[in-house]
């Protein structure tokens, strides 16, 4: 055969990153006459072949690359794939602060290839769907993906609408499991963090029994236990947002001891509308007593505590106020712990025919946790709430206020209107329990030349989430800080009164369930494949022809709780319930593969969907592959995508949200929508945003095209280039309030008016709208050899992106590229990714070094510089590339059994800083979507066979 020298050099045993899916064909000696070659199916394709002719760009992922790589989760595992994006999927990420889209998504990792979303990238399991997440029904949840019983990842690096159906726009990742096992073993998993915190722990079970070659039959399953121990942001020297001189400080003062406000007239208050500050006379609004000239300091205060910027957030008026940096109060990795089970029979019922039962099931358990209530002289409960005027504190505040303003700035005897940050009330915890499975039953065999596979499923994912530690009833907490049984003003090494702990105890809402959800499907699919009895230049054509039934099941419980009491900032979220929607989605596909020529292969696909409540949408793909040398290929692709609107999007309830901002005008009025007081028309409004879904979307659409050569010029050598773009439209997205500013014509019915004509709500309900467009070139390459009797290989697997535009709408021409620029909450288009990995085997050892690298970005700008009030003087827009190093080495010299040993984070290299606005992403100086915030790391592995 002459693809023999090219799919040996590709198909090296252990490489990292491979150019074909390792799915390899059991074959006897070439040049036995009764050789028996066994045809197998690769991700993105429902042919079998004898060989991976290598018209689709795959990367596979070995359970020994996996394990070398000290890799607990696939969540892990996304996060060092080069062609996954850079978004908010993981368990950091999406801790604390999220963008609307991603709220309620408590617990949830998620898969997102070539940066096009975790909607828009299929999760398979063994070649097959599972349920969505169970909150929100919009993307798989990887924590409940049962990793350690995985034998391999297949990635395919291309669009699949044409032979899976909708959300396969991003790429396929399958993670594929052991087929059949004999025998027991035990295997143990530590991950110890040098800095503390953040530790990861691993144990797995497996058993199985009956040869199904001899028995006809084998049975086995797998139970594993993961453990995330928590990481806090305070555990890290690098989580730290008071670097004001680079342009990061953060911008609350709320503090544990708190700082006084002033208030209206109308509301009696120690410093009444405010103070003038006797250096200049400049007003002052907010004061800490700790910040005062000649006092101790604002660190003084507390863990956390610093200055209150006022220069880089333009109040000057806050010149004495304190800070304290809540991002870096938040939890950096998530506690989880995780129990999974997949259990497999497999019989044999005739020479060609096995019938199989599968059962995948898991909880996951996560806690998401936001910084402790802060306390607002207005805005929380007003002067019911106020330090009322007795006591030690009280009259401390007195003294340093009347030292530094006089007291005749100060109305002795009335309350304290005061920010605070109640640290006695704990960090605001959401626990999330996770309940997944999927039930399958699957019959595959071959008749008359012609493979069949035919399977029926069940799958649910059901998740609650209650409220934890750090919530409490909103009346019974206003009654706690009204009583001044609590007091705001407390030092170090101060402790709340015994009374005002108990007080604030009874007022807990732990345990109050917050909401839950279920997202359930059920399939039945079947795939025929074989050869047709035509032939062409190159070999006979082969065809596969399949269905695939499913109906897709969501609910969403909103608020149940029997006591209706309010919590004071629990995210409930009764607005969107759902009871039970679903829809039935009915699909043919064919797929034919047509070898033209010795040297020229052409594959056509193509899938028809037919959607409840959207009618139907045909998609195809063309790919080929062709070689004009028997040292090079040539491939590429062409297909349609689509991705229909998930239940929340369509069915999601009314909410309403005041626009507070004072920077908006009536577009009607006032071209670009931008407020000025001095221009006519022009004038402040503030109306109410309508959120909520839209019955009447549309899926959205892509095309998908790819174009890459792989070239083997010698057998220890190869190298392999693919180009490929996507282009979405009709995109679904809340509508953006500067789409609707800046197209006000187009969006004239979003703008909701009262009878005077005046705006009073803008309708920003989800629309289908506008665009991206996608470019980029992934490369892997890949040199083996020989040193002192054992094999080395060098692997590069890298991803270059040129190109990410977006459009507000279809008629519009695309924005400037974003590429190795700052992108807010979704995903962050860095330039390059690689990485780079050396090993080599001798005898029972094995080594593997890893560099990993993420190249830099243009930060955004600090608010002072994008007003141009103020440039910190060590403001660099400039964000440093990250890179790591990763060694293991594992020996299997002792009988039954394998250790690994790994370091993670060689030189314990530091996340570069960001100065990104902390209220617009988690992570306090560093970017939760490009780094691991753990540090070096020990990791040790131990597996035993013991039968």
């Amino acid at each position: 055969m002459k693809l023999n020298k090219l799919i040996q050099a590709l198909t090296l045993a252990g490489l990292s990153t491979q150019v074909y899916a390792q799915d390899v064909a059991q074959q006897a000696d070439d040049s036995a006459a009764d050789a028996k070659i066994e045809r197998i199916r690769v991700t993105g394709s429902s042919i079998k072949r004898t060989a991976l002719e290598g018209d689709l760009p795959i990367t596979v992922f070995s359970r020994a690359d996996i394990d070398a790589a000290g890799i607990t989760s696939a969540e892990q595992l996304l996060l060092q794939m080069n062609i996954a994006g850079n978004s908010s999927d993981n368990l950091a990420s999406n801790g604390g602060i999220v963008s609307e889209e991603q709220r309620g998504n408590n617990g949830v990792s998620g898969a997102n290839l070539r940066g096009q979303g975790a909607d828009a990238t299929l999760v398979l399991l063994n070649g097959r769907r599972v349920a969505t997440h169970g909150l929100k029904g919009r993307a798989v949840d990887l924590n409940a993906i049962p990793f350690a019983a995985l034998e391999r990842v297949e990635v395919l690096r291309d669009g699949a609408s044409a032979v899976y159906g909708t959300d396969a726009i991003g790429g396929v990742i399958n993670f594929i499991t052991k087929r059949d096992y004999t025998g027991a073993e035990v295997s143990a998993f530590a991950d110890h963090t040098e800095a503390g915190g953040g530790n990861i722990y691993r144990t797995n079970l497996l058993l199985g029994t009956g040869d199904i070659n001899k028995d006809g039959w084998n049975v086995f399953g797998t139970l594993s236990y993961k453990k995330n121990e928590l990481l806090a942001g305070t555990d890290r020297d690098f989580s730290n947002t008071f670097q004001p001189n680079r342009g990061l400080s953060p911008d609350t003062r709320g503090t544990p001891f708190a700082t006084i406000f002033n208030r209206g007239a109308a509301d009696a208050n120690l410093i009444g509308t405010g103070l003038v500050d006797p250096l200049d006379g400049q007003s002052i609004a907010a004061v800490n007593i700790l910040d005062l000239p000649g006092a101790d300091g604002c660190a003084s205060g507390g863990d956390l505590m610093g200055p209150y910027d006022h220069q880089l957030w333009s109040s000057e008026s806050s010149r004495y106020a304190c800070a304290w940096d809540y991002p870096a109060a938040a939890r950096i990795q998530q506690p989880q712990e995780s129990v999974d089970f997949i259990g497999r029979a497999s019989f044999k019922l005739a020479e060609d025919h096995m019938a199989t039962l599968e059962l995948v099931a898991s909880q996951v358990d996560v806690s998401k946790a936001f910084e402790p209530y802060q306390i607002s002289p207005s805005s929380t409960f007003g002067p019911d709430t106020w330090y009322p005027s007795t006591g030690a504190s009280y009259d401390r505040v007195y003294d340093a206020l009347a030292g530094y303003f006089g007291a005749d700035q100060l109305n002795y005897g009335e309350s304290i209107a005061y920010r605070w940050r109640c640290m006695a009330c704990g960090g605001r915890e959401i626990d999330t329990t996770t309940k997944s499975y999927r039930l399958l039953a699957a019959f595959e065999g071959v008749v008359a030349d012609w493979d069949y596979n035919v399977g029926i499923s069940r799958a649910s994912s059901e998740s609650e989430s209650e409220l934890g530690n750090g919530y409490y009833f909103t009346d019974a907490l206003q009654q706690v800080l009204g009583s001044g049984l609590i007091d705001p003003f407390l030092l170090p090494g101060q402790s709340q009164s015994d009374a005002g702990m108990a007080a604030l105890n009874a007022a807990s809402a732990q345990g109050v369930k917050l909401y839950g959800g279920e997202s359930i499907m059920t399939q039945i699919d079947a795939t025929f494949s074989g050869e047709l009895p035509f032939e062409l230049p190159g070999g006979n054509i082969m065809m596969a022809l399949g269905t695939d039934l499913r109906r897709e099941e969501f609910k969403f419980n909103g608020d149940e709780r029997a006591d209706m009491r309010a919590v004071f900032l629990a995210p409930f979220d009764n607005a969107n319930v759902l009871d039970k929607v679903s829809r039935d989605i009915k699909a043919v596909f064919t797929e034919v593969y047509l070898p033209l020529l010795d040297n020229l292969d052409v594959t056509l696909a193509a899938r028809y969907d037919k959607y409840d409540g959207f009618g139907s949408t045909t998609n195809p793909k063309v790919s080929f592959s062709y070689r004009p040398i028997e040292e090079l290929m040539f491939r590429g692709a062409y297909s349609t995508g689509f991705k229909v609107p998930s239940f929340n999007q369509l069915f999601n309830g009314l909410t309403e949200s005041q626009y507070t901002g004072l920077d908006l005008a009536d577009p009607a009025t006032c071209p670009g929508g931008v407020a000025d007081e001095n221009v006519a028309g022009c004038e402040l409004i503030q109306p109410v945003e309508i959120f909520g879904g839209k019955t009447d979307l549309d899926p959205e659409e892509s095309e998908q095209k790819s174009l890459g050569f792989v070239v083997v010029p010698v057998d220890y050598f190869n190298i392999s280039v693919d180009w490929w773009e996507i282009e979405r439209t009709d995109t679904i997205r809340a509508a953006p309030r500067d789409v609707l500013i800046e197209n006000y014509d187009l969006f004239t019915a979003n703008w909701l008016r009262n009878a005077d004509g005046d705006v009073v709500a803008i309708d920003r309900r989800y629309i289908n709208s506008g665009g991206t467009l996608t470019r980029g070139i992934e490369i892997d390459a890949n040199l083996t050899g020989e040193l002192a009797g054992g094999a080395w290989r060098v692997n590069l697997n890298g991803s270059y992106i040129d190109t990410f535009k977006t459009k507000g709408i279809d008629t519009l021409p695309y924005s400037e590229n974003l590429v190795g620029e700052y992108v807010r909450y979704y995903n962050l288009p860095i330039k390059w990714k690689h990485t780079l990995n050396a090993s080599y085997l001798l005898g029972d050892w094995s080594h593997s070094l890893t560099q990993v690298y993420r190249d830099g970005y243009t930060d955004e700008e600090p608010v002072s510089v994008a007003n141009g009030s103020y440039v910190p003087a060590g403001w660099d827009p400039k964000v440093d590339a990250y890179i790591t190093y990763n060694y293991s080495v594992s020996y299997s010299g002792i009988d039954d059994m394998t250790v690994t040993f790994g370091i993670k984070n060689l030189f314990d290299e530091d996340p570069p800083f960001t100065a990104h606005q902390n209220d617009f992403a988690a992570g306090a100086g560093w970017e939760t979507r490009i780094a691991d915030p753990r540090g070096r790391s020990y990791t040790l592995l131990l597996e035993y066979k013991f039968m």
